[in-house]
């Protein structure tokens, strides 16, 4: 069928088929290019363990003045000085230090290197050769909760003793210039209990 007369219908995009691979190679061609002049990727090592103690607690308790105008390392929070920046508290800097981010600055993969059955057990002997031998056994327990209850009674027994005493200086304190009968007069008798 023929398209009839006075239609106009050159507006329809026609498909170069040769024009288009063309354009593909080249998209392919730049894309090998971008990929070789980035190198090779980038191989980081596994997670290890960290070899120092994180400190938290130096700075707990104390005050600082704090100005904007300071470095980073002297601002309010804890500092990182592998990526330089300031997390607020102590939960948000231990996320940090464990997080990726913090690790691939320190050339580390988040991936975890798998342990053959020989290092484990070599562990397990390394842990138990350094075992303390003041690890508490059962008898140890209940010495140390006993003396924790005696502790506890005689705190008790000393605010006992305490109170006491500070009965009978209000007792002292008291004037015994006041007549018997105007004091109780004016209902100073002590409420609820009575003299025979």
């Amino acid at each position: 069928m023929a398209a009839p007369a006075g239609v106009d219908n050159t507006f329809r995009k026609k498909f170069d088929r040769e024009e288009y691979l063309e354009r593909a190679r080249e998209r392919e061609k730049q894309c090998d290019d971008s990929v070789a002049a980035k190198g090779p990727p980038v191989q980081r090592k596994p997670l290890k363990h960290r070899d120092y103690q994180v400190d938290l607690e130096s700075r707990l308790g104390k005050t600082q003045v704090v100005t904007p105008i300071a470095p980073l390392s002297q601002q309010a929070g804890y500092y990182c000085s592998v990526c330089e920046c300031v997390v607020k508290d102590s939960a948000n800097y231990l996320d940090h230090i464990n997080g990726k981010k913090h690790q691939r600055a320190l050339g580390m993969s988040m991936r975890v290197e798998r342990a053959s059955l020989e290092q484990v057990q070599e562990r397990f002997e390394m842990l138990k050769k350094r075992k303390d031998p003041s690890t508490f056994s059962e008898q140890d327990l209940d010495e140390r909760l006993l003396k924790q209850q005696q502790e506890e009674e005689e705190r008790k027994r000393q605010r006992r003793e305490r109170k006491k005493e500070k009965k009978k200086e209000k007792v002292a304190e008291e004037p015994e210039d006041i007549d018997p009968d105007v004091a109780a007069m004016m209902g100073f008798g002590g409420f609820g209990t009575s003299k025979k």
